[in-house]
């Protein structure tokens, strides 16, 4: 693939086999519930506690009437229900009408139960935060809004921070990747690579530092445009599902903001492209089975080696790129796989 896309090395994160949930997600929402419930047995009894505590039986019986609570356009509800059924809890979690039945299973089979909301992610997003503030649940939230409480969503961006020491034990800390390309939905994941990439050295200040969205659904790439965050109007949907977001997290867009050097939208028709690019496996590449958000990394970056000013880019054979596969497929019935 890297001599496809006339690069010197090609790396990826794959993403597709985390804790059974297929997604990075995995790290984000579930360690936020263990984390707040830590935090609940500390009010509760005086004391911290260690994280292999929340399975002591004793421990354990205080979680039995906490219900964590959230809103999701699939994975980041996984993840937070994998969480309460860990520790013994209930889980509710909002979706949207754009959300699949399949996607919806997913989390239904983890015990949690789901509330449909009309309109897009963010009215699902304001749904779950009324619901949690009438009847005392626990809100994990994935993004917040202006002057928002930010503590569970500052645990669901910290658990994230797990892949870059991830890439550091799989590849050295030296390794000086040129580029690296994170696709963003509210933009969590793109902040916690960057600032964490940052913060271990792992990325220096000629990285470039490059954000992918879907064309149709670009509210991190306006909010540069405008230089302050902006809601994008409802539109059309995209295959990029877990991307669909019409504004960014007030959390993390002082990060997005300072790091990010450059945005790139795809269009649906090349994450379609990438999917199956991935599938196929270049020139004896390995294999790797993604979903189409999963893929949007590859395509930014296929879009990006084609354009005529792409040595200014330093895409060149002295470019080495780190991609994220951050999910499998969520809708086998419409993936691009199939196709």
């Amino acid at each position: 693939m890297a001599d496809r896309a006339g690069i010197g090395q090609l790396w990826i994160k794959d993403e597709t086999q985390r804790l059974g949930i297929g997604s990075f997600k995995g790290l984000g929402g579930a360690y936020a519930v263990l984390k707040l419930a830590m935090r609940y047995v500390e009010k509760i009894t005086g004391r911290a506690i260690l994280p292999a505590e929340l399975l002591d039986p004793g421990v354990r019986s205080l979680f039995s009437a906490l219900t964590f609570s959230c809103a999701s356009d699939g994975n980041h509800g996984r993840s937070v229900s994998a969480g309460a059924r860990l520790i013994g809890a209930r889980a509710v979690v909002f979706l949207h009408a754009g959300v699949s039945d399949e996607r919806a299973a997913h989390i239904t089979r983890l015990g949690a139960d789901i509330v449909r909301v009309g309109g897009d992610y963010h009215d699902s997003v304001e749904a779950a935060a009324k619901a949690a503030s009438l009847d005392g649940w626990i809100a994990v939230p994935d993004t917040v809004g202006p002057g928002e409480d930010d503590a569970a969503c500052t645990f669901v961006v910290q658990g994230y921070a797990m892949l870059i020491e991830e890439i550091i034990a799989a590849t050295g800390q030296g390794s000086a990747f040129t580029h690296v390309l994170v696709q963003a939905g509210v933009g969590g994941l793109a902040a916690s690579v960057f600032g964490h990439g940052w913060a271990r050295g792992l990325f220096g200040p000629d990285t470039h530092l490059w954000i992918v969205e879907p064309e149709r659904s670009a509210c991190l790439y306006e909010s540069a445009r405008a230089k302050m965050p902006v809601r994008l109007p409802p539109g059309p949907a995209t295959n990029m599902s877990m991307l669909e977001c019409q504004s960014p997290s007030m959390l993390v867009w002082p990060i997005i903001e300072a790091l990010t050097t450059g945005y790139i939208t795809v269009t649906d028709e090349e994450a379609s492209g990438a999917v199956r690019l991935l599938d196929q496996g270049v020139s004896g590449d390995q294999r790797l089975r993604v979903g189409e958000s999963g893929a949007a990394g590859l395509a930014g970056l296929l879009r990006a080696t084609a354009e005529s000013d792409r040595k200014r880019l330093r895409l060149d054979q002295s470019a080495k790129v780190l991609l994220f596969a951050t999910e499998g497929p969520t809708d086998l019935s419409a993936w691009s796989g199939n196709q």
